[in-house]
């Protein structure tokens, strides 16, 4: 029999995924404004919005928008980009952005990996770790972003799909026996 999987267990194996992931120190759902940019929020983040939810022939595809994001720091005194001396002639910067882009988008992959390789998230509570129960595949484009606030924000955001197994049960849907038909 299949277990079917529902918009919660989704969102908590997301929200588990960042709770585990030894870079990531907020993980948040909603829409993209109530993420809370005022310091209160520790650093780096992953924040996720639904989009939709379609439906295959035996399975859910649940569809998000995945955002990896952490504050640039601005440091008096900075006055390159935390190179060595073989990187005089790029462009001087007062901040560590370059380093928060290539630490978001490595996150960014892990997340995609985890789901994509879905052993990970299949080692509890089922005897097969090949056996997937969440999943993703095809490519993904991943886009960087920059957002000032207080301070300055940057990172990833990129769509993905979860794929669950769905059998679209009609054995116990809440409805009288009466049915809808007239």
């Amino acid at each position: 029999m299949v277990q079917n999987k529902t918009y919660n267990n989704v969102v908590n194996t997301f929200l588990r995924i960042g709770e585990y992931h030894d870079q990531i120190f907020t993980t948040s759902v909603g829409d993209i404004w109530e993420i809370d940019m005022e310091k209160n929020t520790k650093f780096p983040l992953m924040h996720l919005t639904p989009i939709n939810v379609s439906t295959g022939e035996s399975e859910l595809i649940y569809n998000f928008q995945v955002f990896i994001m952490d504050m640039v720091s601005e440091k008096e005194g900075w006055t390159k980009n935390n190179a060595d001396a073989s990187f005089s002639k790029l462009v001087k910067k007062l901040n560590n952005e370059q380093d928060v882009f290539n630490e978001c988008l490595q996150i960014s992959t892990d997340i995609i990996g985890m789901l994509r390789h879905s052993e990970r998230q299949s080692l509890a509570g089922i005897n097969d770790i090949n056996d997937a129960i969440y999943f993703t595949d095809g490519d993904f484009t991943i886009e960087p972003f920059q957002e000032r606030f207080d301070n300055l924000c940057c990172g990833w955001v990129f769509q993905i799909n979860v794929v669950v197994q769905n059998d679209f049960q009609t054995c116990n849907i809440p409805v009288t026996q009466e049915g809808a038909g007239y």
